[in-house]
């Protein structure tokens, strides 16, 4: 909402200054976005006085003109159609600062002339939108006087209305809000109803068959002999200040009562009418071309303005092109009008049309405005355009009000925070224009004017008390505390979070991503729970809720390959849906790897990630969350959107922790994604919890007994079978002697002729650590022998020779 300070002054009788009117709006609700004072601007710029205007040499548009700046004439060459000689010009001389583009005006060079300065026109000084011409001063402007003292620098201030304050949505409803703030008093309307001399040749009626609630009330006024020309400067220069561009006396009447009052209105060409006029609904196929010089289809959800032929005007929103005023225009019909906010607001949302009037209307207008809104035009129609007006034709009647509110004094101190006299609750509830009248048993009936239609329970009235006795003086005050428990984090939030720092450290990126996704790309990844497909997503391609956090992962690595950041680590913690139950939604921390290790180096070539790497991770997560995970163990039935034989599964015992390995071309290129990729799932909530133990003395864990005996390590080569898994040889080596064996790793994997077909050798290396004495060779000959006949057992491989 923008207004200028003379316009607000219009209905405001105050002395305070720009700076207090812009806190004293914020202070009660209305917030200030900006306030624009061209007098700040304008001060570089002087009055010039063209005494020589002949043609450019070298160019048929520009003009080459000497200008007096009262100390000196300057060359200047000027563009505009209208500079000519003996005009008083607005003049920026070398080292102004041009208001509409913020540039240093410098002396220079145009078509091989030089021109040492610039006249200016109303866009170029952030006076309006006029770039036709430069600006024509008044002949008796002294030459070389500060532009300020010649022209008029309104001071313009924008502020935000929230979508409750409907009544300052016109300049009339922000002076009431100050006056009642104390900052001025708000001067009376003359509103005296304009007498009709004869009956109106058009007439108005409602026609909404069984839904009746498109328009509650029309009223309309035919004015004959009117003379449509230019309006007055003053009004000109208003609108062109709150950006509206001025077209003609009718129109700018319709525009300066929407902004002046917050009514909006239309008039129509009465000799384009084709009989009366009416509110009714759209008609399938109906058509309408827009003043905007767009044609918009209607259908029976909207409202139409029409006459007895066709439809005139989308009601509330715009009017039609064929019956807008022109210069032409004699006879006029005036339509004031009350349309259902609902309905404004769903049509100008399917026809994209954004307009002053639907602004307004979608929030509300005064229901009591039908009347005056037609009477306020009339008079302002007769003053700037002459003619003779017709008695008013209305047809229904205005929503009834919402009655009297109780509002019980103490809750403006319970709701609001202030304590305040009954007297000054009155005063400022009289202030805003309410009714109030105080009962027997000390509450207050409240009826809000007609322009309040936000205020219709005791609490927003106490809003409104509290709005103008001032936001920042209700006192502040602390909550009161009771005693608070501390903070305990449940142990699957010490799992997750632990599990997220582990895989950042890792030099993976934590994403929150959709927890929905497109229905085909679940698929991928076995959704086939048609009850969890959205009934009403916020996207097409987002409309079922996610089988696994991976396709979302996969496609953001792909987005960032194809943006030139081919090399991403991606990880995610968050939910995954298996079915619609509770029980359905699983915690998992998943991860995607795609494509190099790192960027090239002379020392160590990067490659590419495999499933190893995707398996560290997961190990890596498990450990964090607090799963034991050398028990793990790993089998190679992963689901079908891992590379089969690249991927794994970690379990202990029947219950599978999480899936790792290379990801299946398909379902890349089912996400149109290139490149190879690895992943890991973490099911955080199938790691077994730690059993609770008893404390003793006072201790919740073990002393930590370190040894202090050396540990010892012990190689073993072992020929197995090809299919014969490592971990195998791991786990029955572990086994041998779970006291003394402290780790065993594999650091070697041969396959070849010496092993023979079929066959492959590993190699371990198994660590042994004594707690209680120095081994023997006795005693480490018998765990050798314990190693190899434990993984023999296991495995049916022999020891290489």
């Amino acid at each position: 909402m923008k207004f200028t300070l003379s316009w607000l002054k219009d209905h405001l009788d105050t002395t305070a200054s720009l700076d207090a009117i812009s806190e004293t709006l914020t202070a009660i609700g209305l917030e200030v976005e900006e306030v624009h004072d061209p007098a700040k601007d304008l001060a570089p710029f002087i009055v010039g006085h063209v005494v020589e205007a002949g043609q450019h040499p070298d160019a048929d548009r520009l003009k080459l003109c000497k200008v007096d700046t009262g100390s000196e004439t300057l060359q200047i060459v000027c563009g505009a159609p209208n500079a000519r000689q003996g005009l008083k010009v607005a003049l920026a001389l070398p080292g102004a600062v041009i208001p509409a583009t913020g540039d240093v005006l410098k002396p220079g060079k145009i078509r091989g002339v030089e021109s040492n300065g610039m006249m200016c026109s109303s866009r170029e000084l952030g006076l309006g939108d006029d770039h036709s011409g430069i600006i024509e001063l008044p002949e008796d402007a002294p030459v070389g006087a500060p532009l300020t003292d010649v022209m008029d620098a309104d001071p313009v201030i924008e502020i935000a209305i929230t979508p409750n304050r409907m009544d300052c949505l016109g300049v009339r409803g922000v002076a009431r809000d100050l006056a009642a703030a104390g900052l001025g008093t708000l001067k009376p309307l003359g509103q005296e109803a304009v007498n009709g001399t004869y009956p109106s040749p058009v007439t108005v009626s409602l026609n909404f068959g069984d839904r009746p609630e498109g328009c509650h009330m029309f009223v309309g006024r035919y004015v004959r002999g009117v003379k449509n020309g230019e309006s007055p400067e003053w009004l000109k220069k208003r609108l062109e200040a709150v950006g509206l561009r001025p077209i003609s006396a009718l129109v700018d009447i319709t525009n300066y009562v929407t902004v002046d009052r917050g009514r909006p209105l239309h008039v129509f060409d009465a000799a384009r009418l084709q009989g009366n006029v009416q509110a009714r609904w759209g008609k399938a196929g109906e058509t309408l071309e827009a003043l905007n010089e767009k044609t918009y289809e209607l259908d029976e959800q909207m409202v139409v303005i029409a006459d007895d032929a066709r439809a005139l005007g989308l009601g509330g929103i715009m009017g039609g092109e064929d019956t807008g005023a022109t210069e032409e225009t004699t006879d006029v019909f005036i339509e004031s009008a009350l349309f259902d906010p609902t309905i404004i607001a769903t049509t100008g949302r399917r026809l994209a049309i954004d307009s002053d009037a639907r602004y307004r209307f979608e929030r509300g207008v005064d229901p009591a405005s039908a009347v005056w809104g037609a009477e306020l035009a009339t008079k302002l129609i007769l003053e700037f355009c002459g003619g003779e007006p017709s008695e008013l034709v209305s047809a229904g009647a205005p929503p009834s009000g919402t009655g009297a509110i109780t509002l019980r004094p103490s809750r403006v101190t319970e709701l609001g925070g202030v304590d305040l006299p009954v007297d000054r609750i009155v005063e400022i509830l009289e202030a805003l224009s309410f009714q109030v009248e105080r009962t027997e048993d000390g509450v207050l009936a409240v009826v809000p004017p007609s322009w309040r239609l936000d205020v219709a329970e005791e609490h927003d009235v106490v809003e409104e008390v509290v709005r103008i006795h001032g936001y920042d003086n209700i006192p502040a005050v602390p909550l009161p505390r009771a005693p608070m428990p501390p903070v305990v984090l449940t142990p699957r939030q010490i799992q997750r979070d632990a599990a997220r720092r582990t895989l950042a450290t890792r030099g993976m990126m934590e994403t929150v991503t959709w927890s929905f996704m497109a229905k085909e790309h679940a698929a991928l990844f076995g959704f086939a729970n048609e009850a969890l497909v959205l009934s009403n997503p916020i996207s097409s391609d987002l409309d079922a809720m996610r089988p696994s956090i991976l396709p979302n992962l996969i496609q953001a690595a792909g987005k960032n390959a194809a943006r030139g950041f081919p090399d991403v680590c991606l990880f995610e913690v968050g939910g995954d849906y298996q079915d619609e139950t509770a029980e359905g939604q699983r915690t998992v921390a998943a991860g995607v790897r795609a494509g190099k290790t790192g960027p090239r180096h002379w020392q160590a070539p990067p490659r590419a990630w495999d499933a190893f790497d995707a398996k560290a991770d997961a190990i890596a997560a498990l450990a964090a969350a607090g799963c034991p995970v050398d028990n793990l163990q790993v089998t190679t039935d992963a689901p079908g959107w891992y590379h089969p034989g690249r991927s794994g599964v970690l379990r202990l015992g029947p219950n599978v922790l999480a899936n790792f390995g290379e990801l299946h071309p398909r379902v890349l290129k089912g996400l149109d994604v290139k490149g190879q990729m690895v992943g890991f799932e973490v099911f955080l909530e199938a790691i077994p919890q730690p059993k609770a133990k008893a404390k003793q003395s006072g201790r919740t864990r073990p002393l930590l007994r370190p040894s202090p005996y050396q540990p010892l390590e012990r190689d073993f080569a072992f020929v197995v079978d090809a299919d014969v898994p490592a971990e195998k040889l791991v786990r029955a080596a572990k086994g041998a002697d779970r006291k003394l064996i402290t780790d065993v790793r594999v650091f070697d994997v041969y396959e070849g002729e010496t092993v023979g077909e079929g066959r492959k050798s590993i190699a371990l290396s198994v660590t042994l650590q004594p707690t209680e004495r120095t081994l023997t060779d006795e005693d480490l000959e018998k765990v050798q022998g314990a190693v190899v006949k434990a993984v023999e057992k296991a495995t049916g491989g022999a020891l290489r020779a």
